[in-house]
């Protein structure tokens, strides 16, 4: 039987949106990527390549350790398409086109859970978290059925007060009376260390130099002010957000709604998920994109408290 590995990332928070306030975040992804294990290796060691053309000071460091621990972080990726410089945004282009082309080349997967925050409402986000980890195993658990594999999930790991709610609800359910739904899943998600783990560096990079700052602008553009909403990651949206799409793990469910890959939960202006990857209109008039995912806006009154009467319900 074959192995899968599945290294999976957080962007965003669950506190509450303010309109008001330019840094609040609207957005929060949980996701990240598949590979198999064979694959895996040829992975890191293309990252690492990738990792010394975006940065040629690497090249001379004594030791592979310090590459490895070196981290080209998401946050700094986004910061690049704030600027007013082709340069910084053409570079941070090359960069994510080729990171994508790695993740293509590896037979990799991307999965992810986005959920889009109303203004005023004040969310869960432990358990907004935890929900989508459970989630984003369950679209796990499908592909390595389909492949007949097993597989690990690794999490970033935080610190054991918030770690520990984030699988807990994986364990219960894999030990539940009903039986194992995750019967290919040998263990519960395990954690690790970003600076050690070339996989979560990559996962980080999909969750927060793409699929973040792309649903922000997406599903939250009424935000003219908000940091995290700017124009120019619509750059990133148009020119990045379909090849992403295309490399979804989709399915049907019993009742013939499709699941799996990237999944929206839009409770702030129910757009629907194709937006994200919907690619702009080719030469013949044609968008082309990957399929996408929706759920219902209401799966959000799950993770969501109104504080006060004033605030509009999920």
């Amino acid at each position: 039987m074959s192995l899968y590995l599945c290294y999976l990332d957080e962007s965003g928070t669950g506190q509450t949106l303010n309109p008001q306030v330019r840094d609040s975040v609207p957005v929060m992804v949980i996701g990240g990527f598949t590979v198999p294990a064979s694959q895996a290796r040829g992975l890191a060691w293309d990252f690492i390549a990738l990792k010394k053309k975006f940065e040629p000071r690497l090249r001379d460091v004594p030791s592979l350790t310090q590459v490895v621990h070196h981290e080209i972080k998401g946050e700094t990726l986004r910061r690049s398409f704030r600027q007013s410089g082709r340069k910084q945004r053409r570079r941070a282009h090359g960069f994510l086109n080729d990171l994508i082309g790695i993740l293509e080349q590896r037979e990799c997967t991307v999965l992810a859970r986005i959920w889009v925050k109303q203004d005023g409402v004040a969310y869960n986000g432990t358990r907004m978290y935890a929900t989508a980890v459970s989630t984003l195993c369950g679209n796990f658990e499908h592909l390595l059925a389909t492949q007949s594999s097993s597989g690990i999930a690794v999490l970033d790991s935080r610190n054991p007060s918030d770690n520990s709610p984030n699988v807990h609800c994986v364990t219960t359910r894999r030990f539940g009376k009903e039986g194992d739904p995750l019967p290919h899943l040998p263990e519960s998600p395990v954690f690790g260390h970003s600076n050690t783990h070339l996989g979560l560096q990559i996962a980080d990079l999909v969750v927060s130099a793409v699929l973040a700052p792309s649903a922000a602008v997406t599903y939250a553009a009424d935000l003219r002010d908000n940091v995290h909403c700017h124009p120019g990651y619509a750059e990133i949206r148009n020119r990045h957000c379909p090849r992403i799409g295309e490399l979804q793990h989709r399915y049907q469910l019993p009742d013939g709604k499709w699941t799996g890959g990237v999944v929206v939960s839009d409770a702030r202006r129910r757009k629907s998920a194709g937006k994200l990857f919907a690619a702009p209109a080719t030469a013949d008039g044609v968008a082309r994109s990957g399929a996408t995912g929706q759920v219902s806006p209401d799966d959000l009154a799950m993770v969501a408290s109104v504080p006060d009467a004033a605030a509009p319900a999920p």
